[in-house]
């Protein structure tokens, strides 16, 4: 059952925002142009960086996926959330560590296949979850958790990391 709710939840959200709709756009708008048009060794290059992009954002993602369901024993999606506020791993760093990822991941995607509406649709996806975090996100968590969130609130930035891990009291 837990695989199916982690399941679900990756395929409507991330799944979503990283495939279906960075698909559409290349199906519908600008197509993939890989390298950007540039020589042969520019083009590899310029694929290299959005592939190592890509792979940084999902190793971290694919991280705090595995955090919420282990520690928080919920998932990514607020219909399903953490019933224990996760501050471990990426966590320790910045309190989004998850979104951050996804942009990155999109941000590799928009080099990789030199896509300016990929790069649009990373910077709406920002922002929206900026606002999303900003007025239902983090009140939520902290009626759920309380005084615990706000110590955590405190201490770790929202999306840049801090330079040491935040511990705990």
């Amino acid at each position: 059952m837990r695989r199916w709710r982690q399941a679900r939840a990756i395929a409507v959200l991330p799944g979503n925002v990283t495939i279906v709709v960075p698909g559409l756009i290349l199906a519908l708008l600008d197509g993939p142009r890989v390298g950007w048009g540039l020589g042969a060794v520019g083009a590899i290059l310029v694929a290299l960086a959005g592939l190592a992009l890509i792979g940084a954002g999902f190793a971290i993602w694919l991280w705090t996926v595995l955090l919420l369901s282990r520690l928080g024993r919920g998932t990514l999606a607020a219909w399903d959330p953490t019933s224990r506020l996760v501050v471990a791993g990426p966590y320790r760093y910045m309190r989004n560590p998850m979104i951050s990822a996804v942009a990155t991941l999109l941000l590799g995607e928009a080099v990789l296949f030199g896509s300016i509406w990929i790069l649009a649709w990373a910077g709406s996806f920002i922002a929206i979850n900026f606002t999303y975090f900003l007025l239902v996100e983090e009140p939520g968590l902290e009626r759920r958790f309380g005084d615990e969130y706000r110590a955590y609130r405190r201490a770790v930035p929202r999306w840049l990391p801090r330079r040491e891990p935040w511990q705990p009291e």
